[in-house]
């Protein structure tokens, strides 16, 4: 089992081969090995990324079939569906780290961004759901001088709702907590780049 150090590590050893276009999983697996791996899982990292057809976690981290535990929802928003499918992968398997994945140009941010300005014509009532659990990273930005900069502050509505969802995960889940507590699991934001494919690891 990998200590949350040790996977962060494998992590970003992947992202840089994914970057430099040096990936190691290309190959298709065999029709033996699949069904080899029917049997159990063993993901040694889970990611709570978004829906964004443009950011897949295995190929942006790597990783191949089974290595990873992925949860892919637009916004990378944390819902009680999505705290329970970490809290599953977590017990489950002991994976020692969540990396929440957030991304330039999100969409969701976007239309978090538009809901907000243009309050009187509001998304449907599905979407608007996921701009809610959005919202309050996007809200207090909007009260700065970053409402005047459509660019900036897009920029960091991303890192800002990435943070969110981190806090939540850290702090809304009895079972997540007491794994943190006991050093078996670390949540970690980060940023993949559309324009240049590298994942930025924040510390928070």
């Amino acid at each position: 089992m990998l200590t949350a150090e040790e996977a962060l590590e494998r992590l970003k050893k992947g992202n840089q081969r994914f970057v430099n276009g040096e990936t190691n999983h290309t190959k298709m697996l065999s029709h033996q090995q699949r069904a080899e791996m029917a049997e159990s899982q063993e993901p040694f990292a889970i990611i709570l990324g978004c829906s964004d057809s443009r950011v897949p976690a295995e190929m942006v981290f790597d990783q191949g079939l089974g290595d990873l535990f992925v949860i892919r929802v637009a916004g990378n928003i944390v819902a009680p569906s999505q705290v329970g499918s970490v809290e599953f992968a977590a017990e489950s398997f002991g994976c020692p780290v969540v990396i929440v994945l957030g991304h330039t140009h999100c969409g969701a941010i976007s239309s978090t961004i538009k809901a907000l300005q243009n309050p009187q014509t509001p998304p449907s009532a599905n979407l608007m759901s996921i701009v809610n659990r959005v919202r309050p990273s996007v809200e207090i930005l909007m009260q700065t001088e970053l409402k005047d900069d459509l660019e900036k502050l897009s920029k960091h509505a991303v890192r800002a709702n990435v943070f969110g969802s981190v806090n939540q995960l850290r702090h809304g889940s009895a079972v997540l907590e007491n794994l943190i507590a006991k050093g078996k699991l670390k949540v970690v934001g980060a940023e993949y780049s559309l324009e240049t494919g590298e994942v930025l690891f924040y510390d928070f």
